[in-house]
């Protein structure tokens, strides 16, 4: 379990999950966002292979 303030909520995550499944948890298509973690832009090939730990500040970017 991991508590991660995504997007300046703060939230529980009830199991471990990629950065992707993030996305996809909220619908969101890879390509139409930027995502921040912890103040670093992570870049969309990691998305999959970045693991969310508990405390972790996660910003989503969506573009229009």
């Amino acid at each position: 379990m991991a508590k991660i303030q995504l997007n300046g909520r703060k939230i529980t995550l009830k199991r471990k999950v990629s950065l992707l499944t993030l996305l996809k948890k909220h619908k969101l298509h890879t390509k139409k966002v930027a995502l921040e973690l912890n103040g670093k832009i992570v870049p969309k090939i990691n998305y999959k292979k970045k693991i969310i730990k508990d405390n972790d500040k996660i910003e989503i970017v969506h573009f229009i």
